[in-house]
């Protein structure tokens, strides 16, 4: 149920941040839980059903399809839900990033840099790779990597250490309220 608790309090918290950023144009999530799409869409994000939930590019291909349907003259990013650190500051400043506003995929590393925490490209050749070294996949695929320090951005939680980092540099108000229930950091 905890963890249940934090992926929510994770997703809402990075959907609260991209709504904050001054460069983000709408915010569209794809998630099948009905609860909670109802908190996603309170906060100002819509929802669509995630379609195929075991495999995240599949899905990530279909939201970015009813992204262009929507708001056809921005640029799709996909961005990871388990950022709950995530300062608008630091999207804003990939954002502005001349690899994402290239001809050409691009996309930001994790902290670790094996994975990926965000990717966009051009409608026509978005294909992001999420998964298991989502980087190597990313920068095989001829997708530029954007650099510079973006702390907060690159700081995705996959476990217990990941989370003690972000809670170190400040997590959203809906993380922070299940971690005091839940008496860490």
């Amino acid at each position: 149920g905890a963890r249940e608790e934090l992926a929510a309090a994770f997703a809402l918290d990075t959907v609260t941040a991209c709504l904050a950023a001054q460069r983000v144009g709408a915010v569209l999530v794809a998630t099948d839980d009905a609860r909670f799409s109802a908190a996603l869409a309170a906060t100002g994000a819509p929802c669509i059903p995630d379609g195929d939930s075991s495999d995240l590019n599949a899905t990530l291909r279909q939201t970015a399809a009813e992204a262009r349907r929507r708001w056809p003259g921005m640029r799709p990013v996909a961005l990871c839900a388990d950022l709950p650190a995530l300062d608008a500051a630091d999207l804003d400043g990939a954002l502005v990033d001349p690899a994402l506003e290239g001809e050409r995929p691009a996309f930001v590393a994790d902290a670790a840099r094996v994975g990926t925490t965000l990717y966009s490209a051009p409608w026509d050749l978005f294909e992001p790779r999420y998964g298991e070294g989502s980087r190597q996949a990313h920068l095989e695929a001829g997708a530029a990597e954007v650099t510079g320090p973006l702390t907060t951005l690159r700081r995705d939680v996959d476990d217990l250490p990941d989370l003690q980092v972000a809670a170190a540099l400040g997590v959203g108000e809906h993380t922070r309220r299940v971690l005091d229930a839940l008496g860490l950091f």
